[in-house]
């Protein structure tokens, strides 16, 4: 054998182990569970939960992660030797650093600086290094470069994400809600809402919808400012204006992700950054936990909804995800202070989700 022929074989032997390792922690990791919240104010709509906190690292993330290194192992771009890199505002990078451990790889998350300190605490746990940026717009740029600076493999979630999962089924986020509601009393949701980070959530959903020929329409809640919205109303809008900033974490843009397609989407709803506090301080105080900030975009859209359908006479049920546990804004969306500080007057969103919720 060919010292060649030698290496490959050793890459090979490597390859084969990492996605096995991969494949055993998911048949060690139940579903994640799908909560029905009763709405007592809206008769014959049905609300549920699809709650992602419950993934091993905490969030709808996970789902994510393992997707992009089985994608990046797959097409060869990581080995033994390979250090990965990825931006992230702290979830994906909390689950990736996971897989990062287990295959026994350095990791790298590139985030803005404004991260919550719980998440960056959450990927050191996990055996990350933190690499922070001032200026939020220039994460994929530091990613490259470190990139080419380790001879690593930059991940590029807000590429990747929409290609690194397998839309058609195998379990994926939309498979598994459906298969869920199976014997619910509206099994195909008139609505499924979700948010959009990199885009791949929306992408999966929206074509998995198409593709099994659901009568279910897809909603993207997204933060005021962010782009996506306003490209989705307008193509020719792709970047946020630059003194424009989304202040909750893990969705909302400054610029139009590849991973984006809009044309899988039915309707966008944009949310106030405040209106999302609220909405996730009063759903956190009907669940008996902390959820984060992300879902509470998601619940300002189904109350929207919920209340348009109500109006129309239209019963069904409308499916959301709670997205991550919200111990980890424990000092940013759940200190009073640090949301006065921030300007956002959240009392009255939480009052009317309040009221929502019954």
């Amino acid at each position: 054998m060919t010292q060649t022929q030698q290496t490959k074989a050793i890459d090979r032997s490597w390859l084969d182990e990492a996605i096995r390792r991969i494949g055993a922690d998911y048949n060690r990791s139940a579903d994640t569970h799908l909560i029905r919240l009763a709405l007592p104010r809206f008769p014959g709509i049905d609300l549920y939960l699809k709650d992602e906190s419950s993934h091993p690292t905490g969030s709808l993330k996970h789902r994510l992660a393992r997707s992009l290194f089985l994608y990046a192992l797959c097409n060869a771009q990581i080995g033994p030797d390979t250090c990965v890199i990825e931006a992230s505002s702290g979830s994906t990078a909390v689950s990736e650093a996971y897989f990062a451990r287990m295959l026994g790889l350095r990791y790298i998350a590139v985030v803005p600086a404004t991260t919550a300190e719980a998440k960056l605490e959450a990927i050191r746990f996990q055996g990350g290094e933190i690499h922070k940026v001032e200026d939020a717009r220039a994460v994929y740029a530091e990613a490259e470069r470190l990139a080419l600076e380790t001879g690593g493999h930059y991940l590029d979630q807000f590429t990747n994400a929409e290609r690194a999962t397998d839309w058609r089924g195998n379990n994926n986020i939309a498979e598994s809600i459906f298969a869920q509601l199976a014997e619910e009393e509206h099994p195909i949701p008139a609505w499924i809402v979700c948010g959009a980070g990199t885009g791949g959530t929306s992408a999966t959903i929206g074509r998995f919808i198409r593709y099994r020929r659901y009568a279910t329409r897809l909603c993207v809640a997204d933060p005021a400012a962010s782009i996506f919205h306003r490209h989705f109303a307008d193509p020719s809008q792709t970047v946020l204006p630059p003194d424009e900033r989304c202040m909750i974490e893990g969705i909302g843009r400054p610029r139009v992700e590849p991973s984006f397609i809009p044309g899988v989407i039915d309707r966008m709803i944009a949310v106030a950054d405040a209106d999302s506090v609220g909405a996730m301080r009063a759903l956190s105080e009907v669940i008996g936990r902390r959820v984060g900030g992300s879902t509470g975009t998601n619940i300002m859209a189904c109350a929207q909804i919920v209340r348009e359908m109500a109006a129309r006479g239209e019963s069904g049920s409308v499916v959301t995800l709670l997205c991550d546990g919200g111990d980890r804004y424990a000092s940013t969306y759940y200190n009073d202070a640090w949301l006065a500080a921030k300007g956002l007057e959240w009392r009255a969103a939480a009052q009317d989700i309040a009221e929502f919720l019954g």
